[in-house]
């Protein structure tokens, strides 16, 4: 194992404390999801956390980074589609290119003669490039026979308002960085070094909370000021591995091994509509308090890590969680055991033609198997969530993500040379 690997899979003590900005939101189905609180000792770094802008994440290792890292400050989304023709060897190309220009930017290097010099003077700024494989993909790659029965379109769920324009795609990137500058230019990287192979199919980009910007870490809130991620899983959870990570066997093919699934969401918050909730009122659709996160029922002072009872009970002898409250329809104890690592971010893209805010969740979910993750705790969540009421998912992708790179390597190679 390399030492780029061991950086990518060892878990810090800090990390599982958590750290700022590293939790977005509360549940899973409705899109409310929120990144866990990962950390791993960023490289050079000497003792104490790194000068803003320095910390650097190896690309290299045995999972893609972006996956168990914290949660950046900033995130480009993007889906290309193949030109006609292009083949295996064009695919193989491509993320060859890729995968040269992925490990320079995040070692904070000049990408190649594509480089347009956007962040020249910027550091790596925990720069993460993160790649998944669309179904389509496949078949136009004349790879028919390797693609995983897991990744199977997500069946219509009921509300589903989706723009087939603003998702799915061959190729998908997650590009996660501390600074917005940074992440915009390895994406314009990425898209030069693309030309004649694959073109841009969809873009979004995303914000979470910036280092350093509360006194103490604490978990992120969204846009509709919960405090949220707290229950996302961490590594020390029996079976976290299982639960997010793909093993061969099965129905998944050996090049799968180490990989995982990503499932993207883009879901619209109702914000008018929820604002105008007593605060008292959208605690009860959540089932948290909105000042400190902690679960209704416990005592004052309890914290959002306190153990959520299902069972409390209220002064009038009434659920103190109600029972199509978030966190109860979302609760893993509700959906026979489903988990994800949720990665999202918040996004605000103006106002709509009504005057409504175009803002809310991308949702980014991590998992072993969609079938047995995502989608039965979203089709429950649709039926049963009261969130619901103020959520539209508008974009939606499933992507098979390849382990990570080997040293000298590229992402896919498993797949393409195997």
């Amino acid at each position: 194992m390399t030492d780029a690997t061991t950086a990518r899979t060892g878990f810090t003590r800090r990390a599982l404390l958590g750290t700022a900005g590293a939790g977005l939101v509360a549940g899973v189905g409705a899109g409310i999801a929120g990144a866990v609180a990962l950390d791993r000792p960023a490289a050079g770094a000497a003792g104490g956390a790194p000068a803003l802008g320095t910390a650097r994440v190896p690309f290299f290792g045995g999972h893609q980074a972006g996956i168990l890292e914290p949660q950046q400050a900033r995130v480009q989304l993007a889906a290309f589609d193949l030109a006609d023709g292009v083949g295996r060897d064009g695919l193989r190309g491509l993320l060859q290119r890729w995968s040269r220009t992925a490990a320079r930017l995040t070692a904070g290097e000049p990408a190649d003669e594509s480089d347009n010099q956007i962040a020249l003077d910027a550091g790596p700024c925990s720069l993460t490039l993160t790649f998944g494989f669309g179904a389509a993909l496949f078949d136009k790659a004349g790879l028919a026979g390797h693609r995983p029965a897991a990744l199977e379109p997500l069946p219509a769920f009921p509300g589903d308002a989706l723009d087939p324009a603003r998702g799915d795609g061959d190729l998908f990137v997650q590009i996660g960085a501390e600074d917005a500058l940074v992440a915009v230019h390895a994406l314009r990287v990425l898209q030069r070094q693309a030309a004649g192979t694959a073109a841009l199919r969809w873009q979004c980009a995303g914000f979470a909370r910036t280092p350093g910007a509360t006194a103490h870490p604490v978990t992120g809130r969204n846009l509709m000021g919960q405090i949220d991620g707290t229950n996302n899983p961490k590594p020390t959870d029996d079976g976290f591995a299982a639960k997010v990570f793909a093993t061969a066997g099965g129905d998944q093919p050996a090049w799968t091994a180490g990989g995982s699934y990503l499932v993207f969401r883009r879901i619209r918050m109702l914000l008018d509509h929820w604002e105008a909730l007593p605060v008292e009122r959208q605690e009860r659709v959540i089932g948290r308090r909105k000042a400190d996160g902690a679960p209704l029922g416990t005592p004052a002072g309890a914290g959002e890590h306190a153990a959520v009872d299902l069972s409390a009970q209220g002064e009038d002898g009434a659920l103190a969680i109600p029972s199509d409250a978030h966190i109860r329809v979302a609760a893993p104890s509700s959906n026979g055991g489903a988990t994800m690592l949720r990665r999202g971010f918040s996004y605000h893209d103006g106002l709509l033609a009504d005057g409504s805010p175009d803002a809310g969740l991308l949702f980014l979910a991590f998992q072993a198997d969609p079938r047995t993750g995502f989608t039965p705790v979203q089709r429950k969540l649709s039926r049963g969530d009261g969130l619901s009421r103020f959520l539209r998912h508008e974009a939606s992708g499933v992507y098979a993500v390849p382990p990570g790179a080997p040293q000298g390597g590229y992402v896919g190679q498993q797949l393409l040379d195997g």
